[in-house]
């Protein structure tokens, strides 16, 4: 049943509203939960406001990547969040959405930090439920998995393909909740991707969830080190490699 409530209709009143003219944002997108990448890529003068984005909630950056013209969109954390976020970057001309989130450790495919490219996600979150009837996991396009394991194994990174837990209480991760996810072979604990994944697989949109997997949920000293410049280094040299592989239309 269709919703009453549609993103095009907020973005033309916020439009209306902050004297913006229609422009469509960037074909590519990344999600930044952490806000790490935006952080680095403004302090070094690499990223620039987009002024025609007329979210509410959220500012979105440009800058190249490879040679792309995407856009960036920090600190959408959470399910709902991103969702929410997601269906107003597609409504403004997005084709590819790439979301890159921390993660906590699950099932160890090495020491951290390395990168995940998740194939599903365990729903254990409650935006995924409104847009698809239960089930466990929410599984990702398997040729956009593909593709982009195949980018990151080319280039030097640590990374691996595999599940992810996604939740939306990442202070209740109980011993019991954490065994028994690490019984179903997941890697990784994050709070996006299973609505992500949902979202893209009813509406029909291209979207790729990667995780940082950088901690050990604080079981263990020096944890949540994501590497130089907080991770930034690493995580835009596998966002640059995972969306060439991608093949982008600008």
């Amino acid at each position: 049943m269709p919703s009453v409530f549609v993103p095009a209709a907020l973005l033309r009143e916020a439009r209306r509203q902050k004297g913006l003219d229609t422009v469509d944002v960037p074909s590519v997108c990344i999600m930044d939960p952490d806000g790490d990448l935006v952080r680095q890529l403004r302090q070094t003068g690499k990223a620039k406001p987009f002024a025609g984005w007329p979210c509410y909630h959220t500012d979105l950056d440009t800058f190249d990547l490879g040679g792309h013209q995407v856009g960036i969109v920090g600190r959408v954390v959470g399910a709902s969040f991103a969702v929410l976020v997601a269906e107003e970057l597609f409504a403004s001309g997005c084709k590819l959405l790439v979301s890159l989130t921390s993660a906590g450790q699950i099932t160890p495919a090495g020491s951290p930090p390395y990168f995940v490219v998740i194939d599903r996600a365990l729903r254990d979150e409650g935006t995924s439920y409104h847009y698809a009837p239960p089930s466990e996991f929410a599984d990702a396009d398997a040729e956009l998995v593909k593709a982009a394991a195949g980018a990151l194994a080319k280039c030097e990174l640590r990374s691996a393909v595999g599940a992810s837990w996604t939740t939306d209480a990442p202070f209740r991760e109980t011993a019991e909740a954490i065994e028994a996810a690490r019984a179903k072979g997941i890697l990784a604990v994050e709070m996006e991707a299973a609505a992500l994944y949902t979202f893209a697989r009813i509406v029909g949109v291209r979207v790729l969830c990667l995780a940082h997997v950088t901690n050990t949920m604080g079981q263990s000293g020096d944890d949540f080190e994501k590497g130089d410049a907080d991770g930034t280094r690493d995580a835009l040299a596998a966002l640059g490699s995972v969306i060439a592989g991608l093949q982008p239309v600008d």
